[in-house]
């Protein structure tokens, strides 16, 4: 029996490392074609930059590679064990189906582990991480890429560059509206452009200055006048991240943050005006809370796709009595699509409180569940 099991877990785990592997790059190929390369193409990243964005997207598409790997893995190696007549083989031997899959099952239960804690913590970090480092780029885009010879955008106007020689501009002339609402239009022979952690600024020599604010409107010469091409956020865009890039502590901080605003007085409220508010919304189905709690939901829920994938991938690969790795695949790819729809519709409703799309989203670990039990079950019967 030990023999057995070290033989059918290497299979699974070797086979699970190859469908993750595919699974997470042609998902990330993906995310490239649609962020990575055509920054790339654009000027406005390199190629460390694109390395670094890869790393860091592979943790957010490994949430996802990997229960399709595990339900790939199980459909594949008891097919071929099938196919084989290795199972055949096994009964004859007196053992049962489920003595042979425990180890399979408890391995099932460890990708949960690891994918909830990718689910929970590492991708939605690593989502923010990559979204930061693709602002980044672009403000690198605005002061690497100012074609001479034409106007150019910038955040709040235009600028126009006459000619380059290396890093330094000439014949610049800019018009934009400032952060204090001025409109501002200028104009210098020389220039170069200075980034810096903070900021990326398009600093003017010798510049000429027109300043209007209103009605009233000044003129003056600048020895170096910068016009600002783009800031790196510090705290409104990436401290606080979007409600599906939180982590799950994050989203229960946000979480209590929110239903203590229905318990505790705040300006001129009293708490039972706090309550007859919270009873108004609660009468017009309306839940400000509800994508936050969705959001944790689908988390805990989709670290347990692994479970319910083995519990009907192992019966499946069986009954389809097949080697072929194609039809595997079919298969897996079609269980994942009924499997997300749910992950997705749940989503859909989340500012739709009387359906409980919180709970929605657990539907298809009870579906596979139940329904992989049964057909272990019936396979394990010879039915």
């Amino acid at each position: 029996m030990k023999t057995l099991h070290l033989y059918l877990t290497r299979q699974v785990l070797v086979t699970l490392l190859m469908t993750v592997a595919v699974f997470t790059f042609v998902l990330l190929l993906g995310n490239a074609l649609k962020d990575i390369l055509a920054m790339l193409i654009s000027g406005q990243a390199t190629l460390g930059g694109v390395a670094r964005a890869f790393g860091l997207l592979i943790p957010w598409v490994l949430a996802f590679a990997l229960p399709m790997g595990m339900l790939t893995a199980a459909l594949l190696v008891f097919g071929r064990f099938s196919a084989d007549q290795e199972l055949t083989a096994v009964r004859a031997g007196g053992v049962s189906l489920l003595a042979l899959i425990t180890p399979i099952l408890l391995l099932s239960l460890v990708m949960c582990g690891v994918s909830a804690w990718i689910n929970m913590d590492i991708a939605p970090r690593c989502r923010v991480a990559f979204t930061r480092l693709r602002y980044e780029m672009g403000v690198k885009l605005a002061a690497a890429t100012l074609p001479e010879g034409r106007f150019t955008s910038i955040p709040g106007g235009m600028v126009y560059v006459g000619g380059i020689d290396g890093s330094d501009l000439r014949d610049i002339i800019g018009c934009y509206i400032d952060d204090k609402g001025e409109d501002i239009i200028c104009k210098a022979p020389t220039g170069r452009i200075v980034s810096t952690n903070e900021e990326t600024t398009l600093h003017l020599y010798d510049a000429w200055v027109i300043l209007k604010s209103g009605t009233e409107s000044s003129a003056g010469s600048h020895s170096d006048f910068s016009i600002p091409l783009g800031r790196k956020s510090k705290s409104n865009s990436f401290e606080k991240p979007s409600v599906t890039d939180m982590t799950y502590r994050q989203l229960d901080a946000e979480l209590r943050e929110q239903e203590a605003r229905f318990t505790t007085p705040t300006g001129d409220m009293t708490i039972d005006e706090l309550y007859r508010l919270k009873g108004d919304l609660e009468s017009q189905h309306v839940d400000p809370t509800m994508p936050l709690r969705v959001q944790m939901h689908r988390q805990v829920a989709f670290s347990f796709a692994c479970f319910g994938f083995t519990l009907v991938g192992i019966p499946l690969g069986i009954r389809a009595h097949r080697r072929e790795t194609n039809v595997g695949f079919a298969i897996a790819l079609g269980l994942v699509l009924v499997y997300y729809s749910f992950i997705i519709l749940g989503q859909s409703l989340q500012t739709h409180a009387e359906w409980a799309p919180n709970l929605i989203v657990w539907l298809p670990n009870f579906i596979f569940q139940a329904a992989g039990t049964v057909m272990l079950w019936r396979a394990n019967r010879g039915i």
